[in-house]
C-alpha cells in the first residue's frame, strides 16, 4: 500500500521491544500504541475530541457491528466511517472474524466462508474472506484485517492445524479481493499454543508480503504464560520492518509484556469497561471508587495524571456519580483510563528509547500485581 510504512527508530538493547513512527495516508502516529475501541464508530462515552485532546492517535471500530447496524450502505453514503463519526485519523477495522465465532449461533464452518445467524434478529448471514474485504473497503478504514477464525482454547492439534490451513487460504482469498490501494491489509496469525502452526502460519502470511501482521488467538481465557508464548512462537517469523499487532489486549500486565517480545499495536475495550463499573487504572494500582473510603476523600484519582478527570474532579465526587448511576460518572473514569493506557505508552516509548525498558516494565509492574484480575 502507498504511503504506508513502519520507520523503526530504535530498538531497546535489552528486551528487543521496538520504538517506531508508523505513516499512514491519514497522518503518523508512534509505536508501541493503544488504541481504544469504537465498536459501533463511537468509543463508549467519549467523543472523538476528546480523543483526540488525550492523545489518541488510531481507534478501532467492528467490520461485524457495523455490518449490522447501521449497515454497511448508510457509512459508505455518508462518505466513510471517518466523515460518519467525526474523526480525522486513522481508523482500523476488524475482519468481523472473532465476532462470528464469539456472538453468532448456530454457525457452520466451510471452506467458502461462516454460515451464522445475526445475534440480534436471528436472520441468516454468510461471511467469507471476500466478503469482509468488501465491507472493509466500503467502511473505509485505513487498516483492515484479514478474515480468519479466531480459534477457541484450548484445542487439539488436529483441529488447531486444520483451521490454521484454512485461515491461510482465506487470507490469500481477501487479498486477492483487495483493491481499495490506500487502505492497507494485515495478515493475522493464527495456530493456537502450538509453534509449529504459528510458524507456519507466519511463514505463510510473510510470503504473501500484507502490509502488517496480527498476532490472533490471544487473550480469549488461556493463561498468561500460554499468552505469551503464542506471542513469542508467532513474533520470531515475522519480519522486522512491518508493523505487528496483538487484537484485544488491554491489561497492563499483557501489554508490557507484548511491547518487551517486539509488539507495535493493541487494542481492547478493556479501559471503558472498567470505567462503566467503576474501577480505575491509576499509577499506584487499581482503584474501585465504590469503596466507602473514598466517600470523604476530596483529592483527584490520581496526583501523576494529567487527565481532564484528574485535573478537575475528586474521588468523593466521582464515587457519587458512579454510586448514583450517572453518565457523566461513566464518561469521566473513561476520560482517565484510556488517557492512563495512552499515557503508558508514552512512557514506554520514552524507556525504549534510553534503553531502560525493562527496568520501567518491573517497577510499572510491581505497583499493579495481576491486571487480570481487573
Amino acid at each position: 500500500m502507498k504511503n504506508f510504512c513502519l520507520e523503526i527508530k530504535h530498538i531497546d538493547k535489552k528486551t528487543g521491544a521496538r520504538y517506531g513512527i508508523l505513516h499512514t495516508s491519514r497522518g503518523d502516529f508512534e509505536v508501541p500504541m493503544f488504541m481504544p475501541v469504537g465498536t459501533l464508530a463511537s468509543v463508549k462515552t467519549l467523543s472523538p475530541e476528546e480523543l483526540r485532546d488525550m492523545g489518541t492517535g488510531i481507534i478501532l471500530a467492528n467490520t461485524y457491528h457495523l455490518f449490522i447496524r447501521p449497515g454497511v450502505d448508510v457509512v459508505e453514503k455518508a462518505g466513510g466511517l471517518h466523515k460518519f463519526m467525526n474523526w480525522e485519523n486513522p481508523i482500523l477495522t476488524d475482519s468481523g472474524g472473532f465476532q462470528v465465532f464469539s456472538l453468532a449461533k448456530n454457525r457452520k464452518i466451510t471452506e467458502e466462508g461462516v454460515e451464522f445467524r445475526n445475534h440480534l434478529n436471528g436472520d441468516k448471514l454468510f461471511f467469507s474472506p471476500e466478503t469482509s474485504i468488501a465491507i472493509q473497503e466500503k467502511l473505509g478504514a485505513d487498516i483492515a484485517m484479514s478474515f480468519d477464525e479466531c480459534i477457541s482454547w484450548p484445542v487439539s492439534y488436529e483441529y488447531a492445524k486444520k483451521s490454521t490451513e484454512r485461515t491461510i487460504r482465506w487470507a490469500k482469498r481477501g487479498l486477492d479481493a483487495h483493491k481499495k490501494e490506500n487502505q492497507a491489509l494485515f495478515g493475522i496469525v493464527q495456530g493456537s499454543d502450538y509453534e509449529d502452526l504459528r510458524k507456519m502460519c507466519a511463514q505463510e502470511l510473510v510470503k504473501m508480503d500484507f502490509s502488517g501482521y496480527s498476532i490472533g488467538g490471544t487473550s480469549i481465557g488461556e493463561p498468561k504464560e500460554k499468552y505469551f508464548e503464542m506471542v513469542e512462537y508467532s513474533v520470531k517469523y515475522l519480519p522486522e520492518d512491518k508493523p505487528r499487532y496483538v487484537m484485544g489486549v488491554g491489561s497492563i500486565d499483557y501489554l508490557l509484556g507484548g511491547i518487551s517480545r517486539g509488539v507495535d499495536m493493541f487494542d481492547s475495550v478493556l479501559p471503558t469497561r472498567l470505567a462503566r463499573h467503576g474501577t480505575l487504572m491509576t499509577s499506584t494500582g487499581r482503584v474501585n471508587i465504590r469503596n466507602e473510603k473514598y466517600k470523604f476523600d476530596f483529592t483527584p484519582i490520581d496526583s501523576n495524571c494529567d487527565c481532564y478527570c484528574c485535573k478537575n474532579y475528586t474521588k468523593a465526587y466521582l464515587r457519587h456519580l458512579i454510586i448514583s448511576d450517572e453518565i457523566f460518572g461513566k464518561r469521566l473514569l473513561s476520560i482517565h483510563n484510556v488517557r492512563f493506557l495512552i499515557r503508558l505508552m508514552e512512557e514506554a516509548r520514552k524507556a525504549i528509547q534510553e534503553d531502560r525498558y525493562e527496568e520501567f516494565m518491573q517497577e510499572t509492574l510491581l505497583k499493579f500485581g495481576d491486571e487480570r484480575g481487573f
